[in-house]
């Protein structure tokens, strides 16, 4: 299993509304075939971090991790999503205990990255974001 968490702070002045279609659109993306279980909702961590939510998808191998990242539902979805974050951070695991997952998983993310040029900037326009975007 690899389990991707996501942790998330919305842009100043983002109304209540746009929130609550923000994270509709991530409960869409989290509910497509690829995903064994998913959840969005409030972070639980520190305050001072400055994170308000999280998002958490698993998915089963790298196989359908791939089908997870290029899913048409999941790429509809990211310039609806990623536009309205002041700080975005990644925290990955996985039970898999390949020595090499952590570089097969970020070879990936650069792959999309490379594939979708848009979600990169997409991704370098958060002001506090913290997921690369090149090796």
């Amino acid at each position: 299993m690899i389990v991707n968490i996501l942790r998330f702070s919305f842009k100043d002045g983002t109304s209540e509304e746009k929130k609550a279609e923000v994270l509709t659109a991530m409960r869409r993306t989290a509910s497509v075939e690829s995903v064994s279980f998913a959840t969005v909702g409030q972070d639980l961590g520190d305050p001072a971090e400055g994170y308000t939510h999280a998002f958490c998808a698993a998915v089963e191998d790298l196989a359908a991790l791939e089908r997870y990242m290029h899913d048409p539902v999941h790429l509809a979805g990211d310039p609806g999503i990623l536009p309205h974050f002041e700080r975005l951070s990644a925290v990955r695991l996985s039970d898999d205990p390949d020595g090499e997952l952590r570089d097969k998983v970020t070879a990936m993310h650069l792959r999309k990255v490379a594939t979708h040029p848009e979600y990169g900037r997409l991704l370098d326009e958060i002001p506090n974001g913290r997921i690369p975007t090149r090796a």
